[in-house]
């Protein structure tokens, strides 16, 4: 068997070269045609979605109509018909403030969004790191489990 002149080197090399471009940007365009097809679920499935709570809504402001109306039957007043509306608003509002009391109180908890245990822990390991102070864990640290 004989050694591969210098020419036949360079033109295997350059066939292999060739081939893995080829490749790359085969596995590049089958990447692109599976996102593509993937967003168009996903558009189509945000479509149907949205459509569906269009739906719900229309179906939550006739429920609460309704709502309305059977609180003013209930109340047996002929002539206040605005009382069962009154009363459903008023539930509505309690309910809104009662969401709204959560949502501030989960976003003062997240407030400021700094990842404290991480920062304690990174300037643990640089005095580690430089022997500026024997390791100590931080106080948060030691009470997890």
């Amino acid at each position: 068997m004989t050694d591969p002149t210098p020419s036949e080197l360079g033109r295997a090399i350059q066939d292999v070269t060739e081939k893995l471009q080829l490749l790359v940007r085969e596995e590049i365009a089958l990447a692109q045609a599976e996102m593509q097809q993937k967003l168009a679920r996903l558009i189509r499935g945000v479509v149907a979605g949205s459509l569906a709570a269009v739906f719900a809504i229309f179906g939550l402001v006739y429920l609460l109509h309704a709502a309305s109306w059977g609180i003013w039957d209930l109340t047996g007043a002929t002539d206040n018909y605005w009382l069962g509306f009154l009363v459903t608003a008023l539930v509505l509002f309690l309910f809104g403030a009662i969401g709204a009391a959560l949502a501030l109180r989960f976003v003062r908890k997240a407030t400021p969004p700094t990842p404290a245990m991480a920062i304690e822990e990174a300037q643990l390991i640089r005095e580690t790191v430089s022997g500026a102070h024997p390791p100590q864990p931080p106080a948060a640290v030691e009470g997890r489990s």
